[in-house]
């Protein structure tokens, strides 16, 4: 008879499941003599369904048993008048069947189950210590998912406290540690019973990582080659990964290359971030692999790739290295992101500048502030003309031009010095960081702009602020209304904070847009 907890942790785990999988209407999990340990069904289902299926599901598997060795893992179908049912071994004792609508695709159900299979061999070896997590996840959202998360990573600064998750995946050979890894990681646990993973087990974790709250979305994935068709599914909508070998085993090290090839096929391992563990150090006298050998493998593996791959080494029986391990794929997580998140922004950034001077001979954007030494703007505009041949050069002091083949022009000046006149777009920075009112000579700046600019030119001014400052009453301060309203210019104010890069790239990109915008009235 199952405790209460048990019972409990079942019907959690099976509610769950009905939530997110509407093809499953029932779940049975009976033992080797066909004596039901457990059944669920949907709400809306016949109670008798429980009773009545049982009798039809026992001699299925006592004929799947002996025709064709259901052991430790396996799987059947088998279809009635009214119903599809899916088996899943658990282990040679203990059975999963899932009661599926007659018009439910197999193949479709099949990751869902091998999840629900894992959760519940977790639940039956369970002791009063364990923590069991029993969300189940939708795999069809996770690159939806992965998509909008990856923004929030982006917009955080390093060293400033803020909020995000991310899903990462980790796989290598059977037996090498994986989720004791993650066991470790998740309850500071180990365990010397060893259970292979049935398909997917999926955990959630939360740490701080500096000064931020991150929360991992952990997807331990089964190694044996039954679950390979479903690991597809699996690795959709990862945005890092774990390749897991074992140091006493240089066959799980030689394998390495394969877990790559076959991450490379599911998903773009290019957008991703890759830690390799060399897992059970701790086994020293047994060490098969040794640290430079690793280290020159994984090296060469990078050059081969053209990927950043990292390497290092735990212990899941002492803990060694363990939370390094998850810093260090959160440190690679976060620049990943930013670099692919910058690189987006720049083809954007191009792509608008290319579109205006498809209608223009020329484009003159400048850029002004109080300081000669530091101007953001021009720092991201030039970085977007690698690619494209300078013809003019010009550097003073105060005092900056750039003249690019596409008919780009960048100007950069303190504001004692600006020449505006022929400009489309003007970006000018302002310092307001401890302040609580502006400058008086700074509406008196961004009037002489607004009268000295020609028609249809776009203002875009960055101000940067504390994190008290009151950005309402900054604005007030500036009060120009009645010097817009004489010409047709667009006048865009913006708060520059900590992560400064981002936000100047987005205002970059709404100004040119709108000078677009003004080019086709």
């Amino acid at each position: 008879m199952l405790s209460k907890n048990i019972t409990l942790l079942f019907n959690a785990l099976c509610s769950n499941f009905f939530e997110v999988n509407r093809d499953v209407n029932a779940i049975i999990v009976s033992d080797v003599n066909g004596l039901v340990i457990f059944g669920e069904k949907r709400e809306e289902i016949d109670l008798e369904i429980i009773s009545v299926l049982t009798s039809i599901i026992n001699p299925v598997l006592e004929r799947i048993r002996h025709e064709f060795a259901f052991k430790q893992f396996g799987t059947a179908s088998f279809d009635t008048k009214d119903h599809r049912l899916l088996f899943i071994s658990i282990n040679q004792d203990i059975t999963l069947s899932l009661v599926i609508d007659p018009m439910a695709s197999i193949d479709k159900v099949s990751p869902y189950a091998y999840f629900l299979a894992e959760k519940t061999a977790q639940i039956l070896e369970a002791s009063d210590e364990d923590t069991i997590q029993l969300v189940v996840p939708k795999f069809e959202h996770e690159v939806e998912n992965a998509v909008r998360l990856k923004d929030q990573i982006y917009q955080l600064r390093l060293d400033k406290g803020g909020k995000f998750r991310f899903k990462f995946i980790i796989i290598g050979d059977h037996e090498v540690g994986k989720t004791s890894i993650v066991r470790r990681f998740v309850e500071d646990n180990f365990s010397l019973d060893y259970r292979a993973t049935i398909g997917l087990n999926v955990l959630t974790h939360t740490i701080e990582f500096l000064n931020n709250e991150v929360k991992f979305s952990i997807w331990d994935i089964g190694a044996q080659q039954f679950f390979k068709r479903f690991r597809r599914s699996y690795y959709q909508g990862a945005q890092a990964a774990f390749i897991v070998f074992d140091l006493t085993n240089e066959g799980s090290f030689k394998n390495i290359e394969n877990w790559y090839d076959e991450l490379d096929r599911f998903i773009n391992v290019k957008q991703i971030p890759i830690v390799v563990i060399g897992n059970k150090s701790d086994l020293r006298s047994e060490r098969a692999v040794d640290y430079q050998t690793a280290v020159n493998y994984i090296n060469d593996l990078s050059e081969k790739f053209t990927e950043n791959i990292s390497y290092i080494e735990t212990s899941a029986l002492t803990g060694k290295n363990i939370k390094d391990a998850f810093n260090l794929i959160s440190y690679h997580y976060i620049m990943k992101s930013k670099e692919l998140e910058e690189n987006r922004v720049k083809t954007e950034l191009l792509a608008e500048i290319e579109s205006i001077l498809d209608e223009k001979d020329n484009l003159v954007i400048s850029l002004i502030s109080a300081s000669k030494f530091w101007s953001p703007g021009l720092q991201i505009l030039n970085s977007l003309s690698l690619d494209l041949k300078l013809i003019q050069k010009d550097e003073e002091e105060s005092r900056k031009f750039y003249k690019y083949s596409n008919g780009l022009i960048l100007k950069n000046s303190t504001f004692e010095k600006m020449d505006i006149r022929d400009s489309d777009g003007i970006f000018c920075i302002l310092d307001a960081r401890n302040k609580k009112h502006i400058d008086p000579e700074w509406r008196e700046i961004i009037i002489n702009i607004i009268e000295s600019i020609k028609e249809k030119a776009v203002v875009l001014v960055g101000i940067r602020i504390s994190d008290d400052t009151d950005w309402s009453e900054i604005l007030e301060d500036f009060d120009v209304n009645e010097y817009l309203e004489r010409k047709l210019v667009s006048l865009l104010f913006f708060k520059i904070g900590q992560e400064y890069r981002l936000e100047i790239f987005d205002q970059l990109n709404v100004m040119l847009n709108t000078i677009n915008t003004f080019s086709n009235i």
